[in-house]
């Protein structure tokens, strides 16, 4: 999910999940995709929270002096609205809740609250350690921050209400990251690789992956330095799923496939 700031941080977990290492230990099942629709995507938008929200794509990014919030349109890519995140964060991922936005920012353990139509900023709340993502389902909202442990949240306090530890057959998955509720389950992107994990947020348990390392190429992005699988959206009226990256030039509408 970082910057530069850790490129070789994410060059060793990358070798390490290359020989296989227990941050991926992919045991449970692995489905795929096919691509429905592909959508305009701001290559400049170094991607860290996504959501739909009636018909817009609303999206958050990161690093210092270029971190912003965004409402776009969907079928153009042009934004309907914007604000630029104050220099001193680096921002991290978002969520909707009722007239509200709340956004995270990384090491600050400061997140910052947002009027939703008109994204003036109305109020902060604190946590501790890193802040990564940020989704919801009709009673709590749910956080990760950078390691295998999701987090709850009070939707109306941001008080932490209690976590999970996300593991794959007891293996523990790391470097958690965007995150989306869809149909019951949690999708999380895993930083720096090309799967989703489906989490069961009872138990933590993974009881799937999505393999979607086909969608660089059409992107037309290598997935190897900054330019990783990021940013996970639902429309809930429509059925529809989302997906981007960091950087890419492409935002895609994808229906997922069984595990083979």
């Amino acid at each position: 999910m970082r910057s530069l700031l850790r490129s070789l941080n994410g060059l060793v977990l990358a070798a390490a999940l290359l020989v296989g290492a227990p941050a991926l230990a992919a045991t449970a099942p692995v489905g795929g995709y096919t691509v429905v629709k592909a959508y305009p995507h701001d290559t400049a938008a170094f991607t860290e929270g996504l959501f739909y929200r009636d018909g817009f794509i609303f999206e958050s990014t990161g690093l210092k002096g270029r971190s912003f919030i965004r409402k776009w349109n969907l079928e153009t890519g042009v934004s309907e609205q914007e604000r630029i995140v104050d220099s001193r964060y680096f921002g991290e991922g978002i969520v909707d809740w009722k007239n509200r936005l709340y956004e995270l920012t990384w090491t600050d353990e400061t997140g910052i609250i947002y009027d939703i139509d008109t994204f003036e900023r109305i109020g902060e709340f604190s946590y501790p350690g890193e802040g990564w993502a940020l989704t919801r389902d009709d009673k709590r909202i749910m956080m990760s921050d950078g390691t295998s442990f999701i987090r709850f949240l009070d939707p109306e306090t941001l008080k932490e209400t209690g976590r999970i530890e996300v593991t794959d057959h007891g293996v523990p998955v790391r470097n958690l990251n965007e995150l989306e509720w869809v149909k019951g389950e949690l999708l999380a992107n895993v930083w720096q690789t090309t799967r989703i994990a489906r989490i069961d947020v009872k138990t933590g348990n993974v009881t799937g992956w999505i393999e979607l390392a086909g969608l660089l190429k059409e992107a037309g992005v290598t997935g190897t330095r900054d330019d990783v699988l990021n940013g996970i959206a639902y429309d809930a009226a429509g059925d529809r799923l989302f997906v981007t990256g960091k950087l890419w030039p492409k935002l895609f509408e994808i229906k997922l496939s069984s595990p083979q």
